[in-house]
C-alpha cells in the first residue's frame, strides 16, 4: 500500500510539473526541454558507463546537449537567424569530443565517441524537436494554434496509450507482443490502447480543430506506434545492461528515461507526420 501511494504521488507530481511547464509559457517549455535533456543524458551515460569499460567526458557531453537544445529553441521561437551561427557552439562541442579522446588514454575511444553520439541522437535531438512541435510552421495547420498544443497532444497520446494499454492488457491480454524484450506487453493491450487513444484524439479535434478529424486520428496513431517502439527500445537497452530501471530519480517509477522513453521516438515521428501531411 505504501509503495502504491508513493508511486501515485510521484506520478501525479511528474504529470503536473510537465503539463504546467508545457502550457505556462514558451520560456517554461524551453526550460523543461533543457531540464529533461540534462537529466536524461546524465542518466543515459550513467547506465552505459557503470561497468567502467567506457569513459565519456560527462561535463562536455552535457554542455553540448544543452547547446543543441538551446540552438533549436532559439531558432524556432526567439529569432529566425543564421542556423549555422546558432550551431557553431555545438560544432565546437563535437570537435572537443574528438580532441579529448585523442588526449585521454582510454581503453575504448571509439566506443566512447559512439556512446556520446548515441546520447545526442537518442535523447537530445528528439527532446529538442519539442521546440519544432511547439513553434514550427506546419503547412497542414491552417489556423492559429496555441504554442503548447502539439507538445501537449503528444504527451496526452503517450500517457493515454500507456494507461489504456495497461488496463486492456490486464483484462484481456493473452498474446505477447515482444516477449524477448518486454514480456509484460500483449497484442490485446497494444490494440486496446491504440483504439482508445484514437478516441482521445477526437476530443482534441473537438476543442482544437486546427487539424481535421482524420489528421488528428492519424497523429494519435503515429504517436502510439512509435511511442511503443520507443518503450521497447529502452527496454532492450535495460535488458542488455541487466537493469530493471534506468535510475531512481522518481520513486516508484524508476529514472527519467523510464518516463520519457516513448517520447524519444514519438516526438520525431509526430514532427515528420505534421510536415508530411502538408505535402
Amino acid at each position: 500500500m505504501k509503495n502504491l501511494l508513493i508511486r501515485t504521488l510521484t506520478g501525479a507530481a511528474y504529470v503536473i510539473v510537465v503539463v504546467c511547464c508545457t502550457v505556462l509559457s514558451p520560456w517554461s517549455l524551453g526550460a523543461l526541454i533543457v531540464l529533461l535533456t540534462l537529466l536524461a543524458v546524465n542518466e543515459f551515460l550513467s547506465i552505459h558507463c557503470a561497468d567502467g569499460r567506457r569513459r565519456v567526458n560527462r561535463a562536455v557531453v552535457l554542455c553540448g546537449s544543452v547547446l543543441l537544445s538551446l540552438a533549436v529553441f532559439v531558432q524556432m521561437y526567439v529569432a529566425a537567424t543564421d542556423v549555422f551561427l546558432l550551431l557553431m557552439p555545438y560544432t565546437v562541442f563535437l570537435l572537443m569530443l574528438f580532441i579529448f579522446e585523442l588526449l585521454a588514454d582510454n581503453e575504448d575511444p571509439v566506443g566512447n565517441l559512439a556512446l556520446a553520439a548515441l546520447s545526442q541522437a537518442y535523447v537530445v535531438w528528439p527532446l529538442a524537436l519539442l521546440s519544432v512541435l511547439a513553434f514550427g510552421k506546419f503547412p497542414v495547420v491552417a489556423n492559429e494554434r496555441p504554442f503548447y498544443l502539439f507538445p501537449l497532444a503528444v504527451l496526452i497520446f503517450v500517457w493515454s496509450n500507456d494507461t489504456f494499454a495497461y488496463l486492456t492488457g490486464s483484462l484481456l491480454g493473452r498474446h505477447k507482443l515482444f516477449p524477448r524484450v518486454s514480456p509484460g506487453k500483449t497484442w490485446e493491450g497494444s490494440v486496446g490502447g491504440a483504439v482508445l487513444t484514437v478516441g482521445v484524439s477526437a476530443l482534441l479535434w473537438h476543442f482544437w480543430p486546427v487539424l481535421s478529424l482524420p489528421q488528428w486520428m492519424g497523429l494519435s496513431l503515429v504517436v502510439v506506434v512509435f511511442g511503443t517502439f520507443g518503450d521497447l527500445t529502452e527496454s532492450l537497452m535495460k535488458r542488455k545492461l541487466g537493469l530493471k530501471d534506468s535510475g531512481h530519480l522518481l520513486p516508484g517509477h524508476g529514472g527519467i528515461l523510464d518516463r520519457i522513453d516513448s517520447l524519444l521516438l514519438a516526438i520525431p515521428a509526430a514532427v515528420a507526420y505534421l510536415y508530411l501531411c502538408g505535402l
